[in-house]
Formats: structure tokens, sequence, C-alpha cells
């Protein structure tokens, strides 16, 4: 009996120092690494690791939003709002720069939405609420709630159909431009006193932004336009007359940019709806 015990304490020393052994040979740490799955020339490849460039880009974007939140608790607005700008920025090189260095993941894919979950649904939202919607009570709040949850809609959508959907559009409009034109609200007005009547129009327009979001309108992701291509003269100049109204006034251009942008997906969707009255009515004829 003893023998026995001795020799089974012994394999169990032994298990438990190889386990150990194989545990610092894989690479385990009290932080574990990342190991991802992907398929490579219709082989499964595990690869351990991820990408720092584009992620470094996120990290940015995310760090953004989060100084968007703390210094409205202060009262600086206009810096906020410029914040918000900034995550924007950040956010739309990273994809870029994942495509062009060949360092997309789903790890990446991840992270970028939970930044813009931060950066583009909580930050403008409390950014908005912290200037002038603390002012209607629980109306203010229910309109940045509101904000906030059909932005967590819209990127819980976009990611389970990014597949299955054409890359050219978005369905419904994306929180980065939803958040801007909120931004471009709080920057424009930042150093005025807000009444109750300008409140209530900033949360009616948080409400139907949040609409937007979960919507089926269509909107262009621009994914398509490639800065190689040679383009009208006209589109230079529009280049032209867009950075001397941000030389002006760069909070009214990013906000008219905004706006335009957020109702060109209805606008759209009504001439089309015309369009295809007008097609069968011509064909019935």
């Amino acid at each position: 009996m003893t023998k026995k015990s001795s020799i089974s304490g012994e394999d169990g020393i032994r298990s438990m120092t190889d386990h150990r052994e194989g545990a610092q040979d894989n690479g385990m740490l009290p932080i574990d690494e990342h190991v991802e799955e992907v398929s490579e020339n219709g082989k499964k490849v595990r690869h351990k690791g991820v990408y720092l460039l584009p992620n470094l880009f996120t990290t940015g974007a995310l760090f953004s939003g989060f100084y968007a939140i703390l210094i409205s608790i202060g009262g600086h607005f206009d810096a906020a709002a410029i914040a918000i700008f900034v995550a924007q920025v950040l956010d739309g090189l990273d994809g870029r720069i994942a495509r062009l260095t060949n360092s997309s993941s789903a790890f990446g894919i991840q992270y970028d939405s939970l930044s813009d979950m931060v950066s583009f649904g909580l930050a403008p939202a409390i950014v908005a609420f912290n200037w002038g919607l603390i002012s209607l009570g629980k109306f203010g709040w229910a309109a940045a709630f509101l904000f906030t949850a059909c932005a967590a809609l819209r990127l819980a959508r976009f990611n389970t159909q990014a597949k299955s959907t054409n890359d050219r559009f978005f369905v419904g409009l994306a929180s980065p431009p939803a958040a801007a034109l909120v931004a471009g609200i709080v920057w424009v007005w930042h150093d005025q006193e807000v009444s109750q009547l300008a409140a209530g129009a900033v949360a009616v327009a948080m409400i139907l932004l949040g609409f937007l979001m979960v919507s089926n309108f269509r909107y262009n992701s621009f994914k398509g336009f490639d800065l190689r291509n040679r383009v009208p003269f006209v589109a230079m100049l529009l280049v032209v007359f867009v950075f001397t109204l941000t030389t002006i006034h760069a909070a009214f251009t990013f906000l008219c940019m905004a706006a335009i942008y957020s109702i060109s997906g209805p606008i759209f969707w009504i001439f089309n709806k015309i369009y295809r009255r007008q097609t069968v009515s011509s064909a019935n004829n």
C-alpha cells in the first residue's frame, strides 16, 4: 500500500511538472496569448498574436472617445466635440491601414466595434447630455440612451451581416457620421446658453439619428473610392472649396457635411421609389 501510494504520488508530481513545462513551452502567461484561426488556401491555419499598427489607430480612437466623455464633465464641450471628430479620423484610418498592409483580422474587427461603441455611441450621447440635454430631465437622458442603444444595435447588425452585404453601401446610418452630427451641433453652439427649446430639438434629432442607424436606408460607404484614380477637374475645385470653408469655420463645415450625409439615405430612398413608379407606369403604358 505504501509503495503504491509513493509511486502514484511521484507520478502525480511528475505529471504536474510536465504540465507546467508544457504550459511554459506553449507561451502560456498570466495574460494568455491570443490565437486566431484563419483560412489560407482552403486550409485552416492558427496564428498567434495581434497586428500592432491598425490596432494602434483603433486604440487612439477609443482614447479620443473616452477623453471626450471626461472633459465634457468639466464643461469643455468644444474640446469634447473635437475629440469625437479625431476619433472619427482614426477610425477611418485603422481599416484602410489594415487593408493596405494585409493585416485585417477577426480580433481587429471586434476591437474596432467596441471602440466605435465608446467613441460614437456612448461619447456623443454623454457629451450632448452634459451640454444641454440635462435640462430636459428624463426626456433628455432617455434621448441620449436611445441614441446609444441604437448605435449598439447598428454595430451588432453590421458585424453579423458584414459578409452578406454590399461593401459599397451601409445598411442604416453608420455610427461615426451620426456621432459627427451630434458633435458638430455641440461644437457650433458650445459657448452659448442652451434653451429648453434648443435642447428639445437636439434630443429629437438624436432620436431620429438613432432610428436612421437601425433603419434599412442605404448609405454610400465610399469604400470603392480610389484616391489613385483620375477624377474630373470639378472634383478638385470641390476639395479646394471644402478646405476653404473648413479654414473659415471648421465646426459649421463638419456639421453641414454630417447633416448632408445623414439625410442622403432617406433622400435616395425617395428618389428610387419615384423612379421605380415612373418606370413601372411607363412600361404599362
